[in-house]
């Protein structure tokens, strides 16, 4: 190289990805009957609230556990509600 080539640095716009814990997923409910899911799903409430009206009528059998949310994420579930938890419908609505 010679003396006068300029060296430019620069970060890379990928970033850098921080390690994430991987989980197998679960074995699948053979039924929902007397099951425990929990609902935490933010966003619009126009979205959220008849889909968890439908769910309920729709699965009335299923003890429904309702976190309410509010901004744009997800309430996290306790660690004693993740060990009682058969299910959980969790994510975010626009």
């Amino acid at each position: 190289m010679a003396t006068n080539d300029t060296v430019y640095k620069c970060l890379s716009p990928v970033g850098i990805q921080d390690p994430v814990e991987i989980f197998p997923l679960s074995p699948r409910l053979n039924s929902l009957d007397g099951k425990e899911i929990y609902f935490s799903i933010c966003g619009e409430p126009d979205i959220t609230i008849p889909m968890e009206k439908k769910l309920k009528s729709e699965y009335p059998n299923v003890n429904w556990r309702i976190k309410k949310t509010y901004g744009i994420n997800p309430v996290p579930l306790s660690d004693e509600e993740k060990k009682t938890a058969d299910g959980v419908i969790q994510g975010v609505s626009w």
